[in-house]
């Protein structure tokens, strides 16, 4: 990997998230523990030099990565050319920023295998449970203290917009713990392995967009309890209590106390009162 870098005159770009994998052992745990069968085709985020498409591309039917740097985007397809040749006909490159990432190729990835960068993880993420609505599983690395945050349940110190949003499509659930000499350049921040299984979202008529605007509201006076802090969403503290009151859900309470569920309720309500 390190020869790759050299070769190509390149510095990993902090703005970027570019902390690279360089550990094959760290590989072969993720695709090991990613749980992957022969025919899944999977989506990875921010592949880097590589090392971790070398893991995947002989366990499964194909690989699609996604690599906004151009010069790593091309290199990817001589990478593996020369070091998995009988599985270069497997590898899809996209070059690409994955938050606009609005099409994929067909047959549409069924899983979702990445060290996503640090700094957008949590919106790669949603972005893209939202466009590959057949990936119905996946495992990504990411920040350690966004694990937690990602697989937090209703009442926990970290529960926060990340884990109910997560909620809305997955089952989420932190399967362990990376050391940083595993990368290079190392960053200054343990890892953390996050698994999700996709499921329905929860009976809403509202839908999604307005679930999560009631989540975000709920969450961004996070002291305050629902009746005040669903106020400016609801027209005012009365209608946001009569609507909370309506959902079967305490109107004393404060969001991080409940699941995604009653925030789904919350937001069919709302539209009543409204």
């Amino acid at each position: 990997m390190r020869l790759l870098a050299d070769s190509l005159a390149l510095r990993p770009a902090k703005q970027r998230g570019q902390n690279f994998v360089i550990d094959p052992n760290t590989v072969r745990r993720i695709v090991r523990t990613a749980d992957l069968d022969p025919d899944d085709v999977v989506l990875e985020v921010g592949p880097g030099l590589g090392s971790l498409t070398l893991g995947l591309i002989g366990a499964v039917r194909g690989v699609v990565a996604v690599e906004i740097d151009p010069r790593l985007a091309a290199a990817l397809v001589t990478t593996v050319a020369e070091r998995a040749p009988y599985h270069a006909g497997r590898l899809h490159v996209i070059e690409c920023d994955a938050l606009l990432l609005d099409e994929v190729p067909v047959p549409a990835p069924t899983a979702v295998v990445a060290n996503l960068p640090y700094n957008v993880a949590v919106p790669v993420l949603l972005h893209l449970y939202d466009l590959l609505p057949r990936a119905a599983k996946g495992l990504v690395m990411v920040q350690s203290e966004v694990a937690s945050r990602l697989a937090a349940r209703p009442g926990s110190r970290v529960y926060g917009i990340p884990s109910v949003k997560a909620a809305w499509y997955a089952d989420v659930r932190q399967v362990g713990q990376v050391g940083r000499t595993v990368f290079w350049p190392a960053p200054n921040v343990d890892s953390g392995l996050v698994a999700w299984s996709r499921r329905p979202p929860p009976p809403s008529r509202a839908g999604r967009d307005s679930t999560f605007a009631v989540i975000d509201a709920a969450f961004s006076q996070r002291r305050k309890m629902l009746r005040s802090a669903l106020a400016g969403l609801a027209g005012s503290t009365a209608s946001a209590e009569t609507a909370l009151r309506a959902a079967s859900v305490d109107p004393g309470l404060r969001g991080e106390q409940l699941d995604i569920g009653a925030f789904a309720r919350i937001a069919d309500a709302l539209e009543t009162v409204a």
